[in-house]
């Protein structure tokens, strides 16, 4: 069972989050089919998008986050909410792209860094909250981190990874989020900074078997637990939704697919779940449009 646990220092200083993804990420690896480095990329985003989702307070609440550098993944797809439910898709899921250097996944090439980082909190308002920011490597950890500084001004740490073993299998994923907060003094940026120098990758961390409470709470010293989240690969499609979607298609267009197609096959981009319609639900959503 994957886990996101939010916890502070005790002087009220510094905001952690940390998850466990693993789970959540092998399942989107499963769906989308994905190569190893864009299983890395997907995966590193639901994180991400995980702990902005972990920061809504209201109910029906969800954060989108799209990212487009131009590299060959294309864009990178994400939603949370506040359950803790994540979906997310990858444009291009036939990307291995290793660094000839370190001999690891390449994720800043495969992103690409020609492009933006998105974030659109879906909340009751009448104007949904957008921020964009340039993205800076391409490696998504970095990107976030700059999106936390400039567009929410909220100096922060990001380490996001997933470790890919034989046959795509995702052995570790996670990512780790640390915040100064307003009422931090030089001394708590100081004792931020020294953490975060010394930082073992969260997927290392994960893999060896720590938790994330065990993470937030070896992190700094009087950690105090705030809460934590179950985290699960969920979508929301269902076919009555897209019968409803279909029913705003041009009537021209359903009658061309029953007699043409003999009916139609809708696959969802976030989940890859794909629903039949016969011609004889084709055939009532034309007429339920004529009526």
């Amino acid at each position: 069972m994957d886990t996101l646990v939010k916890a502070m220092t005790k002087n009220g200083a510094i905001r952690i989050m940390v998850i466990n993804s693993t789970q959540t990420v092998q399942e989107a690896a499963l769906r989308h089919k994905t190569l190893s480095t864009a299983s890395a990329a997907l995966g590193r985003t639901l994180s991400a998008t995980a702990l902005l989702g972990a920061q809504l307070k209201g109910e029906g609440e969800s954060v989108t986050v799209q990212i487009n550098g131009k590299g060959p993944l294309g864009t990178i797809l994400c939603e949370a909410n506040t359950h803790g439910e994540l979906r997310g898709f990858v444009s291009n899921p036939d990307v291995l792209l290793i660094n000839e250097v370190t001999h690891k996944l390449d994720v800043g090439a495969a992103v690409g860094k020609d492009g933006t980082l998105r974030v659109i909190r879906n909340t009751h308002m009448k104007a949904d909250f957008t921020g964009t920011v340039e993205l800076q490597t391409g490696e998504i950890g970095d990107d976030f981190a700059y999106y936390f500084t400039v567009s929410e001004q909220t100096p922060s740490a990001v380490s996001l990874g997933v470790l890919v073993g034989k046959d795509n299998e995702i052995l570790a994923s996670g990512g780790l989020l640390i915040q100064l907060l307003p009422s931090s003094s030089e001394t708590d940026l100081l004792i931020a900074e020294d953490v975060v120098k010394h930082l073992r990758p969260i997927s290392e961390m994960i893999h060896d078997g720590m938790t994330p409470d065990e993470i937030a709470l070896a992190l700094f010293d009087e950690v105090e637990i705030m809460g934590v989240t179950t985290i699960q690969f969920k979508c929301s499609c269902s076919k009555e939704r897209l019968k409803d979607a279909l029913s705003t298609i041009d009537s021209d267009e359903i009658d061309l697919m029953i007699k043409e197609d003999k009916g139609a096959e809708i696959t969802c981009h976030f989940c890859n779940t794909s629903y039949h319609f016969s011609e004889e639900e084709l055939t009532h959503i034309h007429r339920e449009n004529h009526e």
